[in-house]
């Protein structure tokens, strides 16, 4: 820092600067002074050097610590954008016909398309858990949809090193907004014990099937919409959390953060403002008629109202994420920080079938068989886009076999340390760089508790299913080669006993016992 040399003159005795000492004076005083004219001018001097020092002292210049750190680059920013209920034939990318995703085709234009990338659940809360804690549905703490009332979903442990709590320790400023479904209000499972440092949203995900809620939470309070009071539908909430995940952005451009984005859209009830309505109404006739809960006790407390219009409500709905992904890329590169940030779009489970919707219709899970709470191919396998410009190749597809518990070890990696040791994810880095090395699964592992109980295994091109556990646990596995049977359609386990036995061990060997979330009950709800 450079010292102001003018304010340490304005100190000095009349008469004497520091570039050049003034004698006149002295020179005419009589001969007898002039040793006592000398005696002051030297005090003076030494008075200004005096004070020279302690400007000096006040100015210090940072020590080589500080300057190497503030010379290290900002670590790079993190958003995942988590979608609803999407499916994976649900973008235009992936081969959606009826409408079109350009914002999201765009992402996967300048970005890297994965084909073989697996949700943590088929529903909700274990596949958030599953992003949470990088632990598939067979370690996970959170395994099923377990409602606790008035409000809420059973609790993650506060003795687990969730994702936002490991970024919280490198550095990170982290913000949760859309639903989150994993604690209910002021437990130690909510947001802000799991390491958010800001959430807004719904902490339950019942509650998250209205779209024009009497409320929502705004950190550890919450904020009234007067505007939906009664049945009015004043404030379409996706709006008012968009608009607080832009602001998000801006107050922390100048630092590193982690945004979750776990956005409501499509889950039902079908519901669009009625600018989006507008652009598909009539286009995909017949419409599909949903009478749902329009008036009583519970209304907007979890059952679905009804809507006259299910399939342009739901293309309309998609073209609001799409909307809102764009709002986001395009606040990142008016900041100018696209080029630090990692983005990842993808959905919790397949497509539901609830609220009117018509997976059907929309093809929604393209080639794949199966809906939300299958474990077969529809109901996990997910959209999944990755853009970071100047590190992910451009217009790149990868077949990467990859799930939702290998975020957790690929964010910490990205984030500058390993943590593969704590959870059963693998990073993905060196397949989002294109780099050689990519590590891969010996197996992927599921279980769903609901339906009558399910389980699920991936290895390489082979996949084993099986359904009713609980009734037959020890009942014939389902066998598909996905190479050559994308849709499931042709069981070969009687061609293939060895593989079905290997299989099986995997089955075995791959969870561990939940007190919560023992693998007996018939179901927690049958519904979100």
């Amino acid at each position: 820092m450079p010292v102001l040399l003018p304010h340490v003159c304005s100190f000095l005795p009349n008469g004497l600067s520091l570039g050049a000492v003034s004698l006149a004076g002295i020179a005419t005083r009589p001969s007898d002074n002039l040793t006592d004219s000398v005696m002051k001018l030297r005090s003076s001097l030494f008075y200004c050097f005096c004070l020279l020092l302690l400007v000096a002292s006040c100015t210090q210049q940072p020590s080589s610590e500080e300057t190497a750190e503030a010379a290290l680059p900002q670590k790079p920013n993190i958003i995942f954008i988590l979608a609803d209920d999407l499916g994976y034939g649900d973008l235009s990318t992936y081969g959606q016909t009826n409408f079109e995703t350009p914002n999201l085709d765009r992402l996967a234009a300048e970005g890297m398309k994965f084909t073989q990338h697996y949700s943590g659940s088929t529903v909700c809360a274990p596949s958030r858990s599953v992003i949470m804690t990088g632990k598939h549905t067979g370690h996970t703490f959170i395994r099923g949809n377990k409602e606790v009332q008035p409000e809420g979903q059973y609790p993650l442990a506060d003795s687990i090193r969730t994702l936002p709590e490991m970024l919280k320790e490198h550095g990170y400023v982290t913000g949760a907004f859309g639903k989150w479904g994993l604690g209910y209000p002021g437990s130690e499972g909510d947001p802000l014990r799991q390491g958010f440092d800001r959430f807004f949203g719904y902490n339950c995900q019942r509650l998250g099937h209205h779209y024009y809620p009497y409320y929502l939470w705004d950190n550890d309070q919450q904020m009234m919409l007067e505007a939906n009071a009664g049945k009015q539908k004043g404030t379409y909430a996706p709006d008012l959390i968009h608009e607080k995940t832009l602001e998000f952005i801006d107050q922390h451009q100048d630092t590193s953060f982690f945004l979750f984005v776990p956005s409501i859209i499509p889950h039902a009830e079908l519901v669009a403002p009625e600018a989006y309505m507008e652009q598909y109404r009539g286009k995909f006739d017949p419409e599909k008629v949903y009478e749902g809960y329009d008036d009583g006790p519970d209304y907007r407390q979890g059952p679905y109202e009804s809507q006259a219009e299910s399939h342009a409500a739901f293309a309309a709905m998609v073209n609001v994420l799409d909307d809102q992904v764009g709002e986001i890329m395009a606040k990142l590169e008016a900041l100018g920080l696209a080029e630090n940030t990692l983005v990842i779009f993808s959905s919790d489970n397949g497509p539901h079938q609830e609220g009117g919707a018509d997976p059907e219709y929309f093809d929604s899970n393209g080639p794949l068989r199966g809906f939300k709470r299958d474990l077969y191919e529809g109901g996990i396998r997910v959209p999944t886009i990755a853009y970071w410009p100047g590190k992910i190749k451009a217009g790149s597809e990868t077949a990467h076999i990859s799930a939702f518990w290998d975020l957790y070890p690929t964010f910490a990696e990205v984030a500058g340390f390993n943590v593969e040791k704590e959870v059963d994810g693998i990073s993905m880095l060196p397949t989002l760089m294109g780099k050689e090395g990519q590590q891969e699964h010996a197996y992927l592992y599921w279980e769903f508790h609901e339906k009558g109980g399910r389980v699920a295994v991936r290895k390489g091109d082979w996949k084993a299913v099986r359904y009713d556990v609980l009734e037959k646990p020890n009942g014939l596995l389902e066998l598909y080669n996905l190479a050559e049977d994308i849709s499931e359609e042709n069981n070969v386990a009687a061609q293939h006993p060895d593989i079905v036995a290997e299989m099986e061990t995997i089955i075995q060997q791959a969870r561990t016992p939940s007190d919560i979330f023992a693998f007996s009950s018939s179901t927690y709800l049958e519904e979100k």
